[in-house]
């Protein structure tokens, strides 16, 4: 059975737009729209040729990001497994630190955990129990997320579907570390809570079980997702697991911190102007 429609032509084209978006901060239209019938498979070929685009210019890769991990994000969706992307050195902002103005064309923000692999994960059969032994630490993350695909069409007023999504990086854009690192063995991951605030006011709550019963779990499936490509996870690389909270917009001048308890905070400015 064939899993994939589109041109190899077609493929590159796509990135060449979705790496220029990103650049000129001006979103392409619909993939979906554009090709109704392209496939999940399809989108992944687009993505990996983006990130090729991308190493090709000199970023590298530090590590993967989960997304859709909740069953109620995967219907909303009609998918029944996440996504996943692919977390680029340029992606990466101190904690505390200032978004440049300009950076983002409509940034949200999620609240997750990162695992910091010691040893690589190569599937397929990896387990939950193969990551906790394979991670370094898990720390306290937010990941940005941006939208290089008009995420309304603006004549029909059409959403954008998993397939534009997918080949949007996962509409990964920026991550930020923070808080305390912990071994994964020290705690149970499950009951990792946090509070996301935004301007002080909270936004969103979440426990980290709602990441597929266990944060480990979205870890153990990128490994086994990733097999049949030749693709492992290496030791080093940072991997986002999923988040907990639902996705907030961020405007220029707004001040997020992710609290997390006994784990600390985690938090990230956006800058009202260049300047500033």
């Amino acid at each position: 059975m064939k899993n994939t429609t589109l041109l190899d032509t077609e493929v590159v084209e796509l990135a060449r737009r979705l790496n220029e978006a990103e650049q000129t901060r001006v979103p392409i239209r619909q993939i979906s729209l554009q090709y109704p019938e392209m496939t999940i498979e399809d989108s992944y070929a687009v993505q990996r040729e983006l990130i090729r685009l991308k190493v090709a210019g000199g970023a590298v890769v530090r590590g993967r990001k989960i997304g859709l991990t909740s069953k109620v994000m995967q219907r909303a969706v009609s998918i029944t497994e996440p996504d996943y992307g692919a977390l680029l050195d340029d992606m990466f902002f101190d904690d505390g630190g200032i978004v440049p103005a300009g950076r983002f064309i409509r940034p949200r923000i999620e609240v997750e955990l990162a695992f910091i692999l010691g040893e690589p994960l190569t599937g397929p059969g990896v387990t939950l129990y193969d990551v906790l032994r394979a991670a370094e630490y898990v720390t306290p993350a937010l990941e940005i997320l941006d939208a290089r695909v008009q995420m309304a069409d603006p004549e029909t007023g059409h959403l954008r579907t998993i397939v534009d999504t997918i080949s949007d990086n996962a509409a990964d854009a920026g991550i930020v570390l923070g808080g305390r690192v912990m071994k994964p063995m020290d705690v149970d991951l499950r009951w990792v809570a946090a509070l996301l605030l935004k301007n002080g006011s909270i936004e969103d709550s979440g426990v980290a079980a709602s990441v597929l019963g266990h944060p480990a779990n979205g870890v153990a499936w990128l490994a086994n997702r990733l097999a049949p490509h030749g693709v492992s996870l290496n030791a080093g690389e940072v991997i986002l697991a999923g988040s907990f909270t639902a996705p907030v917009f961020a405007e220029p001048g707004d001040t997020f911190v992710a609290d997390y308890g006994p784990m600390g905070t985690v938090s990230i400015h956006f800058a009202k102007e260049s300047s500033e």
